[in-house]
């Protein structure tokens, strides 16, 4: 069995160095022994991230390096380490060493996305206790698991997911938000579209809140796979850019469009000023007025939301009407 193990830790390493994670790197195996590279300076081996003193501000440097890791871990290693926290994490060179892969599994092991999130509880919970500003294990679940993430859209994606767990109070992190969590944590999420049972209950979950005007921008608490299969938050198609940032690229291609079209857009202005009665002159390109309107919808759709009645209570409601009308 040892023998086994010391295999094990030996492919996972050599998938890790491959995959350019710092970690030690394996030299030699013989039977249960395994030789590899020493982390420290001199005699001195590098501490455990748990017996290190940090800074609030290194603190968040090392969570920031830290889900990259265990992002590039899954993707391109294509591994789930299963136990990791800040005692099977080295610190050394101002940065984080991972170590101990012996028990990790494939990112396609049956329980892979259970130790996944694990993962990502115990990595939030030792950096909460740092004083940094960590996502929910949801959030991060999602950054580690998310294939419309890339190396050119990576660091807008964080520097935008930082920023909502900086705005999030204590008082947001209510008791709530922990059930919603420990409920995240156990809950079963298929990893291919073939594991997915119900998928016709889930368009009609889909479709109900879209009749509702509710927003998209969040997952429902009982649709946990789009992110982990690539798909769109409402089940339409693939999702190729991160959900996160979408307002962001449409605003950009909006003024690219602007930029463009700014002699255009001027000369139908002048138009629309001058004469109202006039019919309009299709002088601007097709997409700027799907943008256009799609911008208008949104924007439609807030102020609805705004004097949205609670569905509680229009259960309630719905439920004395009946009553009544039974009576």
């Amino acid at each position: 069995m040892v023998k086994t193990w010391a295999e094990k830790e030996m492919r996972n390493l050599i998938r890790l160095n491959t995959a350019e994670i710092p970690c030690p790197e394996p030299i030699m195996l013989r039977s249960h022994v395994l030789v590899m590279s020493f982390i420290g300076k001199d005699d001195m081996p590098a501490p455990l991230l748990k017996n290190v003193q940090l800074s609030e501000s290194k603190a968040r440097e090392l969570y920031l390096q830290v889900i990259q890791y265990m992002r590039r871990m899954y993707q391109d290693a294509r591994l789930v380490h299963a136990d990791l926290s800040e005692f099977n994490m080295l610190y050394h060179g101002g940065g984080v060493y991972i170590i101990d892969v012996s028990q990790s599994v494939e990112h396609d092991h049956p329980h892979a996305l259970e130790f996944l999130r694990k993962d990502c509880a115990n990595v939030n919970d030792f950096f909460m206790r740092h004083s940094v500003a960590v996502m929910t294990v949801r959030e991060l679940f999602e950054f580690v698991t998310d294939p419309s993430i890339t190396h050119e859209n990576m660091d807008a994606y964080l520097s935008k997911a930082m920023e909502i767990a900086s705005q999030r109070t204590k008082e947001e992190r209510s008791s709530q938000d922990h059930v919603d969590e420990e409920v995240f944590k156990r809950a079963y999420i298929p990893r291919t579209l073939n594991e997915v049972k119900n998928y016709e209950r889930d368009m009609d979950i889909i479709m109900k809140l879209k009749e509702e005007d509710m927003a998209m921008n969040a997952q429902q608490d009982n649709i946990l796979y789009q992110t982990v299969t690539g798909l769109k938050k409402d089940l339409s198609g693939v999702q190729k850019v991160p959900a996160l940032l979408e307002n962001q690229v449409e605003e950009r291609t909006c003024s690219d469009s602007e930029d463009i079209g700014s002699s255009e857009c001027s000369d139908t202005d002048s138009e629309e000023q001058g004469d109202h009665a006039r019919p309009k002159k299709h002088t601007t390109d097709p997409d700027i007025d799907k943008k256009e309107r799609k911008k208008m919808v949104k924007e439609a759709q807030r102020e609805k939301r705004k004097n949205k009645i609670p569905k509680h209570v229009k259960k309630r409601k719905e439920k004395t009407a009946k009553t009544k009308k039974g009576k």
